[in-house]
């Protein structure tokens, strides 16, 4: 069994995934817009033809999967965070100031009984994040 992360954007999905490879060296894996797929065979004929209907991406060694909802266009991103484990302070500050950019900040960046460094965002597309570098075991 394996479950997979799939990121709903509401017409933004080109721009977060250029973000995110840009910011979080995201490697884009395969990206298909409504516009690729026959008038017959997509899910909704009033999607812009420009939208996302499927990417595949990877930050690091997560894959995840996201595309412009046609369905319901009034995404919200609520009840999870998407944890990224860095290895360096450096590393942490690099993410979290590039997710906080046009964002918002809910915890900053600080040493937890629990983390080395930790902290929490709400990046630009609302998706929220926590940035960590992980604990002794």
């Amino acid at each position: 069994m394996y479950v997979q992360s799939y990121l709903f954007f509401s017409g933004r999905c080109d721009e977060a995934l250029g973000y995110y490879e840009k910011h979080l060296g995201a490697k884009i894996h395969a990206k298909m817009r409504y516009g690729d797929a026959p008038p017959d065979q997509r899910p909704n004929s009033d999607a812009a033809s420009d939208h996302i209907m499927y990417s595949n991406f990877s930050i690091g060694d997560t894959v995840l999967m996201a595309s412009d909802d046609c369905i319901n266009t009034n995404t919200k991103f609520q009840g999870f965070s998407l944890s990224l484990s860095v290895n360096t302070k450096d590393e942490a500050e690099r993410a979290f100031n590039a997710l906080a950019d046009g964002g918002q900040v809910h915890a900053p960046l600080s040493e937890t009984f629990f983390s080395p460094y930790f902290g929490m965002v709400v990046d630009r597309f609302g998706i929220s994040w926590m940035v960590l570098i992980p604990g002794q075991q």
